[in-house]
């Protein structure tokens, strides 16, 4: 990606007019500055745009995101052991583009079917994942 060789893509609500669209693909390209604008000499291509169906969801410490049949992830905020509040680890005051103050999660469920990228991955273990040496 240094070399400019990473790839976009900008998924929007069905809802979305197509002046709304335009916009979002100039937020998305870097074209309005701020964050995007920093990242946008790491894409060399834009795979496409699309209107899909979105559902955000947040349930307790998981949150998870559809976009149609193409996208789905699911998180969970990381609360430590021995936290009795039950609060995230957040890192608070850090640069990062997204904002200064992030919670921490793991990745429960990753699914990518659009734009030419098919790509599935989960993290954690249940008792069928991994057996005891006897």
């Amino acid at each position: 990606m240094t070399e400019g060789t990473g790839a976009s893509a900008c998924s929007s609500t069905t809802r979305a007019t197509d002046e709304q669209m335009d916009k979002l693909v100039d937020v998305f390209s870097g074209q309005l500055g701020g964050p995007m604008a920093a990242l946008a000499p790491l894409v060399g291509e834009i795979l496409g745009v699309e209107r899909a169906p979105i559902e955000v969801v947040h349930d307790g410490l998981r949150h998870s995101v559809r976009i149609g049949d193409a996208i789905d992830f699911e998180i969970e905020d990381i609360v430590p052991f021995g936290i009795e509040t039950g609060e995230p680890v957040r890192f608070n005051g850090m640069f990062h583009p997204a904002g200064s103050d992030l919670t921490m999660a793991e990745a429960k469920r990753s699914r990518i079917n659009a734009f030419g990228i098919e790509y599935e991955g989960k993290t954690g273990l249940s008792t069928s994942e991994f057996s005891w040496a006897a």
